[in-house]
């Protein structure tokens, strides 16, 4: 009797060992999440999806995008990403899905791109080129019927920077759930995109050996659904499509956060 009870003691000690080792084990670092902004926005356009993230667990950033063209865009993304330590889970919308891109071939931090109502482009895409690939878009018209242009002094005189007309902002961008108060706010502090941006190629993607996610909004009036689509599959996206309009992450924040949420769960 003894020698049982010692046996089962001693199978008791190393079962709690064994568990106690188990569960000694440190929990997967999450991701930093990375979250870009598109053209005519600024961080403010994530701030509900950051605000989910957060809530998470999550450590949000949300650097500016600069505006200025592709090239420029992304090495200064670039410079920002090599700052954080760690995982880094890369989410670009509208023109910041071209930055994105762009920003993150070659760098092993980050694990999985996520693209929102975004351009997903190969090499030697534009954002004209995609932006006209399939009839639909707002923006697939004459520059001066959309755009106010105004110089940028100092440079070339062909690279001005392009606003939104007041009356296509709404248009383009937003639906009826967003109030008409609140697509006219957005408007008045649109940031400036470059022309320079449109017609610049992008080059080598990184989609090629990174991981995406895709949100498709169904009512997209600047990236038509079909286009975003036909982006996604040549990535090899995990694709979701939401009935929402470009600026899904401010209609839908929940349904953008969870595809988020489920690139950084993949990284683990």
């Amino acid at each position: 009797m003894v020698i049982g009870a010692l046996t089962l003691g001693g199978a008791g000690i190393g079962t709690a060992q064994a568990s106690t080792a188990q569960h000694s084990r440190p929990a997967p670092v999450k991701p930093t999440v990375v979250l870009v902004h598109g053209a005519w926005a600024d961080g403010s356009s994530w701030d509900k999806v950051a605000a989910k993230l957060q809530h998470d667990g999550y450590r949000v950033v949300t650097p500016p995008n600069q505006l200025t063209g592709v090239e420029k865009d992304a090495a200064s993304l670039r410079a920002y990403l090599d700052t954080i330590t760690g995982p880094i889970v890369l989410v670009g919308h509208s023109y910041g899905g071209m930055v994105i891109t762009n920003a993150a071939l070659g760098d092993e931090q980050v694990k999985a791109l996520v693209y929102v109502d975004a351009y997903i482009p190969d090499q030697h895409d534009t954002v004209l080129s995609l932006t006209s690939a399939v009839p639909g878009s707002v923006f697939a018209a004459e520059t001066s019927t959309v755009f106010d242009q105004v110089a940028i002094p100092g440079d070339d005189p062909h690279n001005v920077n392009l606003y939104v007309k007041p009356s296509v902002f709404g248009k383009a961008f937003a639906d009826k759930s967003i109030p008409a108060k609140d697509v006219a706010v957005l408007a008045a502090r649109q940031r400036p995109l470059s022309f320079n941006a449109l017609v610049e190629e992008s080059g080598e993607p990184a989609w090629g050996t990174i991981p995406s996610w895709s949100v498709v909004g169904k009512q997209d009036a600047v990236i038509p659904a079909a286009q975003q689509v036909a982006m996604s599959k040549r990535a090899k996206a995990h694709i979701v499509e939401i009935n929402a309009p470009h600026l899904s992450m401010v209609t839908d924040a929940g349904a953008v956060t969870n595809q988020i949420e489920a690139a950084a769960k993949a990284t683990d």
